[in-house]
């Protein structure tokens, strides 16, 4: 049987390096999205450490959404955030429920840059790096609701550089895993008010200067690494924010 020893730092914890070197195994595909990883009974024995250890170091990865249980199946390895739809931030005319609608989407442009000092300091990247920056178009019923830049960091994105943008799917995230195999596990958005250029609200059908959300994401993937920069904006008109207190 192969067994997997650990070896383990002063001042951290016995199921924490446990942690790490689980979530290793996976990060370097030893099991992929989606996949059950083995029970936790097969882990200890492996490992040489008591099952409650092996258990709190699965809580750790499970907490951190690396892991996902199933009850009666199994441990899972994430498969990753497939969307993450802007969509919720929003409430379309003549759309029951934004939020359900699958948006068409379109790439209006594809192009390499320099990172700025903010995007190399988020991908931790050399600030003399190169970026691909995406400018895209999301409609509903063939009415644009959302404009966005999204920025990705290089040469972990190249197989999109020279790809046909037109043959992309409407959803990144699962394009991103097909083709870069780089699965998005979570993102954090932060929301504010602004003002469309002339340029964008031409894009989006509005008059220049209309108020706009502004909706700036960070995706980070299995690792831990922000991958994507996006910003997106959307009518100010039609924001809108559900929230539950208990």
């Amino acid at each position: 049987m192969n067994t997997a020893r650990l070896t383990y730092t002063p001042g951290q914890s016995r199921y924490g390096k446990l942690a790490l070197a689980l979530r290793d195994r996976i990060l370097q595909g030893e099991w992929t999205p989606g996949e059950v990883i083995p029970a936790e009974s097969s882990l200890a024995q492996s490992y040489g450490v008591a099952l409650g250890t092996i258990r709190q170091a699965l809580a750790l990865l499970v907490e951190d959404g690396v892991l996902q249980r199933r009850h009666g199946k199994g441990t899972f390895v994430t498969k990753g955030v497939d969307g993450a739809s802007m969509m919720r931030f929003f409430r379309f005319r003549g759309v029951d429920d934004a939020s359900s609608e699958a948006p068409q989407s379109r790439i209006l442009s594809s192009r390499l840059r320099t990172a700025t000092t903010q995007e190399a300091n988020a991908f931790g990247i050399a600030k003399a790096a190169q970026v691909l920056q995406l400018e895209r178009l999301r409609s509903i019923g063939n009415e644009p609701c959302l404009l966005e830049t999204i920025v990705l960091p290089l040469p972990l994105f190249g197989k999109l550089v020279d790809s046909d943008t037109d043959a992309w799917d409407d959803l990144l995230y699962p394009m991103f895993q097909q083709r870069c195999g780089v699965v998005i596990q979570k993102t954090q958005d932060s929301l504010s008010f602004s003002q469309l250029n002339a340029t964008q609200a031409k894009r989006l059908k509005l008059a220049p200067a209309h108020p706009c959300v502004l909706v700036e994401r960070h995706a980070f993937d299995m690792a831990g690494r922000c991958v994507e920069l996006r910003t997106t904006r959307g009518d100010a008109f039609s924001f809108k924010y559900n929230t539950q207190l208990q």
